[in-house]
């Protein structure tokens, strides 16, 4: 199982629609940006480094996703689109993947359908997010058009959200939901019954991601465990995604697996967290919260399950008095503590939620076929590519710092990908839940052992123990994870790695 990191400068072409800065003999089209694209000429080396189509490598002829794609495929590009802004107020693409790496692996799939078949782009991101104002920064109709006008081929860019927030900045209310078309496709509930994570634990206390957690409990309670998948994903031939790389405040890091929750449509079939401490079985927050926060908490908890999840004029009727008594009565004098601010909604390493939401969905993409039933082999091909040209830490996924790291990390295995860009953020992927699904020897996730993957970084192979050691010097300052993870998820053991 081959995993090829690369580094390069850290910025990324700017010009749309992001053409390679020099002439490539395999490419199809003479077009050239005046502007710099290291990203382009990194991920092209990352295949070579990879040895895909070796026999033809440098030659017109050179067709490195060939071994993946075949003519007629439809070929599913899935980056993370997750929100239109920062909200840290840092760059946007701390947070999204660039158009510049889209436009990379538009060329290469494109070459390898030889002009027959689909090429999408799509994802389902957070409520808040508003699609115009991503899509602007995006600049992917640029790419549609060039690909319209010069090989009269169509590129196919979807929300697969079933709704949008009106305005994010404020709650969400009936009146503030707009709804969307989502996958033209469709979608399909799939359940994982008793192979899902959260198989046995008790249900009372989910939440999901939209408030309307009666909801949440309907898809998930006793032996029903179920998602609402893209058609337009399950219909694919080949999924190729594209995550950023960064940190995240519920599961550690965010990158292939966690990623895919951009295929469910429905947000309430996604668990973010168990309502209390784990005193009441809950990891919303630690044990030992200050009472006035606890209070607060329980209030807003109420508020939510009554008010906003009613999706009715008079539960926004209900939900705007109380926000207007609090904010012009209550929080000029008593707010949340910053540590309790920081932490709510299961955001701290003792998740223990997240992560099994992110392991259900791993198991749908390897192995769930086109009617969504799960199968006891791999149902689709699939490569990966880590954006991390500008990667987030800190307030991550959200409002992280943007961290210039001038990297790449390409292989066919998500979960392979996603261990070695883990360690390469400084972080010991044992320490991080979501990689526990490897031990779960029920699913064939393609290697059982990390010290048998072949890792290159740049250019050089660095054998796997070294790689996943201490001692193995990474060209990159460790990240700084969110607030609630920080001392849990680091490298801190010496020695090598076993």
């Amino acid at each position: 199982m081959n995993v090829s990191v690369g580094t390069t400068e850290a910025h990324y072409n700017e010009t749309p629609p992001f053409h390679p800065a020099a002439h490539f003999a395999e490419m199809p089209f003479s077009e050239i940006s005046s502007s710099p694209n290291p990203a382009y000429a990194l991920l092209r080396q990352l295949w070579l480094d990879l040895g895909l189509d070796s026999v033809h490598a440098e030659t017109s002829a050179w067709n490195p996703l060939g071994d993946f794609i075949q003519p007629g495929d439809t070929v599913l590009l899935k980056p993370n689109f997750v929100t239109s802004r920062n909200i840290s107020g840092d760059d946007l693409f701390a947070v999204v993947t660039h158009p510049s790496v889209l436009r990379i692996l538009v060329d290469y799939v494109y070459l390898a359908l030889k002009g027959r078949g689909r090429i999408v782009i799509a994802d389902a991101p957070e409520m808040g997010c508003e699609w115009n104002v991503l899509m602007a920064a995006q600049h992917l109709n640029t790419i549609q058009r060039f690909y319209r006008e010069r090989f009269n081929f169509s590129i196919e860019v979807y929300d697969l959200r079933n709704f949008a927030m009106r305005d994010p900045t404020q709650p969400a209310y009936h009146s503030n939901r707009l709804t969307l078309t989502g996958d033209p496709a469709g979608h399909t509930f799939i359940n994982l019954g008793q192979r899902s994570a959260f198989h046995e634990l008790p249900s009372a206390n989910y939440y999901g991601a939209d408030y309307d957690r009666a909801e949440t409990i309907r898809h998930h309670h006793g032996d029903i465990h179920e998602y609402c998948i893209s058609n337009t994903f399950l219909a694919a031939d080949v999924v190729i995604s594209v995550p950023k790389m960064k940190v995240h405040k519920k599961v550690g890091v965010t990158l292939n697996i966690k990623g895919f929750v951009g295929l469910n449509t429905n947000k309430n079939c996604l668990i973010h967290y168990r309502i209390g401490t784990p005193r009441g079985q809950g990891d919303q927050l630690p044990d030992g919260r200050p009472v006035p926060d606890q209070i607060h908490i329980r209030v807003q908890r109420w508020l939510n399950d009554h008010a906003l999840a009613r999706r009715s004029p008079t539960g926004d009727a209900i939900y705007a008095v109380f926000r207007g008594i609090y904010r012009n009565c209550i929080k000029p004098f008593r707010t949340l503590s910053h540590d309790t601010r920081a932490l709510d909604g299961g955001n701290w390493y003792g998740n223990d939620s997240a992560w099994r939401m992110a392991t259900d969905l791993a198991k749908i993409l390897y192995f769930a076929d086109r009617q969504g039933c799960l199968q006891s082999a791999r149902q689709r091909r699939m490569f990966c590519v880590v954006d991390g040209i500008i990667a987030g830490e800190n307030a991550g996924p959200l409002a992280p710092s943007a961290k210039a790291c001038g990297c790449l990390v390409a292989g066919v295995n998500p979960l392979a990908v996603d261990m070695v860009t883990s360690r390469f953020m400084g972080f010991d992927f044992r320490r991080i839940k979501q990689f526990s699904i490897l031990n779960d020897s029920y699913w064939d996730f393609g290697f059982s052992d990390p010290l048998s993957l072949d890792i290159t970084m740049n250019g050089r192979a660095v054998p796997a123990p070294e790689y996943f050691s201490l001692e193995w010097k990474c060209p990159i300052t460790a990240f700084v994870p969110h607030p609630g993870w920080r001392g849990q998820i680091e490298l801190v053991h010496s020695g090598r790695f076993s």
